[in-house]
């Protein structure tokens, strides 16, 4: 069987060859794409940051220290790369207090672009999804087959993997996850449990969308799918279906989707359901480990295709992409059926949209 969590299924035969990648924060830019307009008033402070070298968690403490505010009260839809230059809104919960000026918020590496007020505080996962610039330097395979590979890429996506960063160095996190699981290991902090339970989650996703690909199903649909929307998560289960999902899956309006294990029956039926169960039974401890802290059955879809995307031949033969993601969604995992990605000189990200 494929690995869940390490040398993965390409859908086009595998990368063109290798690429710098995050050689300088600004090759790998991020602007996070709300999905709705600030009210302009209420309790909460909206403000537009730009970070440079600079984790979301990080900035989000340096915000409420500049204000002399308890950390809690300032909140981010997700977290963005530290090794990038990204975008994002932050709310800080000032009831009854004016707005600060940019100045005041401002310190290395963290500059206010915008600042107004909204009646609700930001949560995590509320915005759709985020837009990326990414520039591939020293590429050594040619422009043509890139402009090839990527015009495939934006009119058939690629499986919706999570990358190999979600497990860890070595796949450490599953090792960690599967001892959890045991009662053999205790995670010393609730982030830290968190991590090894979207690994294990992760691990059996990938694992069924690696099967299906194989099968030759991870883009037709079978009897009992549950299809989803991959802009907002919303599901299509069996019992509520019109009639026309094939059709709408062909026009790449709904997708096929694919379990986050959890407590509660497989939300899939039919042939479908048969073989989720019959692929997952296979790994009892890790579907055992999740029911027991208490996750529920959810499903993700299983092919991201990047939207309002385009392709720049730069100076030195340098490659530039530009495209949005819906959040939960991984960069990385679009350029990785491009080129392997070379980021020896730089700090590590993970070129995700944020913590699913």
């Amino acid at each position: 069987m494929t690995s869940a969590s390490h040398d993965l299924s390409f859908l086009y035969g595998g990368p063109l060859g290798r690429a710098r990648f995050k050689v300088q924060p600004e090759d790998f830019v991020v602007e996070e794409i709300l999905g709705f307009e600030p009210s302009g008033e209420g309790e909460h402070c909206l403000a537009w940051v730009e970070k440079r070298n600079l984790d979301s968690n990080t900035a989000a403490a340096r915000l409420a220290d500049a204000l002399g505010i308890r950390r809690r009260l300032v909140s981010h839809c997700g977290l963005k790369d530290r090794h990038a230059v990204t975008r994002q809104w932050f709310s800080l919960h000032m009831p009854g207090q004016a707005s600060p000026e940019p100045a005041v918020l401002e310190s290395e590496g963290l500059r206010v672009l915008r600042i107004t007020r909204n009646t609700r505080k930001l949560r995590r996962g509320i915005h759709r999804g985020n837009r990326f610039t990414i520039r591939l330097r020293e590429p050594d395979f040619d422009a043509a087959s890139a402009a090839q590979r990527w015009q495939a890429i934006m009119e058939k996506g690629v499986p919706n993997f999570f990358g190999t960063q979600r497990f860890g160095n070595d796949g450490q996190n599953m090792a960690k996850a599967e001892a959890m699981f045991r009662g053999e290991f205790t995670p010393g902090d609730r982030l830290l449990r968190g991590l090894l339970l979207s690994a294990a989650r992760s691990h059996l996703f990938n694992a069924v969308v690696a099967v299906r690909m194989a099968g030759g199903t991870w883009d037709r649909p079978l009897k009992g799918e549950v299809f989803g929307f991959a802009d907002n998560g919303t599901l299509l289960l069996p019992a509520n279906q019109r009639g026309d999902e094939t059709a709408r899956f062909e026009k790449g309006i709904v997708e096929l989707t694919a379990p986050l294990w959890g407590n509660g029956e497989l939300q899939s039926v039919d042939e479908v359901r048969r073989l989720e169960q019959e692929l997952l039974s296979e790994f009892p401890e890790i579907t055992a480990g999740l029911e027991a802290f208490g996750l529920r059955q959810e499903r993700r879809v299983m092919r991201l295709r990047p939207l309002n995307a385009a392709m720049e031949v730069m100076e030195k033969r340098d490659l530039l992409f530009r495209f949005d993601l819906p959040k939960g969604t991984y960069a990385t995992t679009v350029l990785s059926e491009l080129a392997n990605l070379d980021e020896s000189d730089a700090d590590h990200g993970d070129g995700r949209n944020e913590e699913p």
